[in-house]
């Protein structure tokens, strides 16, 4: 018989991959991006990489100028470090060594402040392929370190500039129970 306090976790290890349901995992994080009842918590990985950015004219009267986010790409690497797929978008798109991958669309973000990418949450549009992302619900990206648009200023004399900024971590993948 499993004594009680070890019903709460669960742990099950595969090549590659680590599976785990975990109370912690939610209840430390911003409610906007919690993911609701009924979903487990079934992969971790740690994303390093970098996300491209742009001097743009926005689109606005008063003819400014931004940097707007072109799109991420990342190594996505197991709990031991080997690397077990990769990440890109738009749109958002995790793919995994075994074929399996998954797009979402967000569904919120939280601060995590002004020198980090915001915490994410991200609802699977399309799940493809058979392996460890096959029928993900959820995915939420936690625990960001840098990422944010380049501090050089973006003017009329740089319009079309690109930059790659470093970030780095960590998604969890969820499925329905």
């Amino acid at each position: 018989m499993i004594p009680q306090k070890w019903l709460s976790i669960v742990v099950a290890f595969a090549p590659g991959l680590l599976f785990a349901q975990t109370g912690a995992s939610q209840k430390d994080l911003p409610a906007l991006i919690q993911v609701a009842t009924g979903n487990s918590l079934v992969l971790e990985t740690k994303a390093s990489g970098t996300i491209e950015y742009r001097c743009s004219k926005a689109q606005d009267p008063l003819t400014t100028y931004k940097w707007v986010m072109v799109g991420p790409r990342a190594d996505l690497s197991d709990q031991g470090g080997e690397k077990i797929g990769d990440y890109s978008g738009p749109p958002a798109r995790w793919t995994h060594k075994d074929g399996s991958f998954v797009t979402g669309s967000q569904v919120a973000v939280s601060p995590n402040s002004s020198k980090n990418i915001p915490l994410q949450l991200v609802k699977t549009d399309v799940s493809g392929g058979l392996g460890a992302l096959t029928a993900i619900s959820y995915v939420q990206r936690v625990n960001t370190k840098g990422g944010v648009a380049p501090s050089k200023k973006c003017t009329v004399d740089n319009v079309g500039e690109k930059a790659e900024v470093k970030y780095s971590a960590e998604y969890r993948f969820w499925k329905t129970n």
